[in-house]
């Protein structure tokens, strides 16, 4: 397995995969410092304030459709040339050739939202914030977010290993990432649906009455169930693939 995971990080080196990861942090970066924070209520919650205004980016649309990349480009390779063929010719299972590639995609995740956590905080400190970093409320939302990834990421991997084409599950994705906004508003779909969660988890409310707040517990249970039918249907189609 770990033979497995250096290879498939291996194979990321080729395709020039930092860029990607810095691109989240410089969106946040870039987002962060142009917030404008004198309207009035403020005061002693700029960093939370700060935050659910990236997140209106950041979680609702470049989240999502990283985790398509990145799925979509760690199956690259075995797309190409016969590829498949040659990794399952290898002493190992097709298990866990599947699992190497989702454990290095949510590896990858979960960097990106550490240095979400940091950049937010470095934006504070050279705007001179003046008020405590709010570490639990932060790290809450950033590992929620991560949370709220992995339905996707098992998808976006079933999709990746499906199709050859490097465009079409990116497709898919970017079609179902847009109306996430559209679908945030509803009380009834919002919960449900896997492109909102993870702008759902990172939201940092505790008002019932506000207008994008869900439950946690909810949300878990709802991140937790599609999870794990996503990656079991990924996992299955893998096993059955033929090559």
């Amino acid at each position: 397995m770990v033979n497995l995971l250096q290879a498939e990080w291996y194979k990321l080196r080729k395709t020039n995969i930092i860029p990607f990861i810095l691109t989240g942090p410089l969106l946040v970066l870039a987002i962060a410092w142009n917030v404008e924070l004198d309207m009035e209520g403020t005061e002693g919650f700029q960093y939370i304030y700060t935050s659910m205004m990236v997140n209106l980016v950041y979680a609702v649309m470049f989240l999502p459709l990283m985790t398509g990349v990145l799925a979509a480009i760690i199956c690259r390779y075995e797309h190409q040339a016969g590829g498949w063929k040659q990794l399952f010719a290898l002493p190992t299972t097709r298990g866990k050739v599947y699992v190497s590639k989702f454990v290095i995609i949510i590896s990858i995740t979960l960097i990106m939202q550490l240095l979400y956590a940091l950049v937010l905080l470095a934006v504070g400190l050279m705007k001179d914030y003046g008020e405590p970093f709010p570490m639990v409320l932060i790290v809450k939302s950033v590992l929620g977010g991560w949370v709220a990834t992995l339905p996707l990421i098992a998808l976006q991997l079933w999709l990746s290993t499906l199709f050859k084409s490097f465009a079409a599950p990116f497709a898919v994705n970017v079609i179902f990432t847009i109306p996430t906004i559209l679908v945030m508003n509803s009380e009834k779909f919002a919960p449900y649906y896997p492109w909102a969660q993870p702008f759902a988890m990172m939201y940092i409310a505790e008002d019932k009455r506000d207008v994008f707040f869900i439950p946690w517990e909810q949300l878990l249970t709802v991140v937790g169930g599609s999870f794990i039918v996503f990656f079991l249907v990924g996992y299955i189609y893998l096993q059955r693939k033929e090559v």
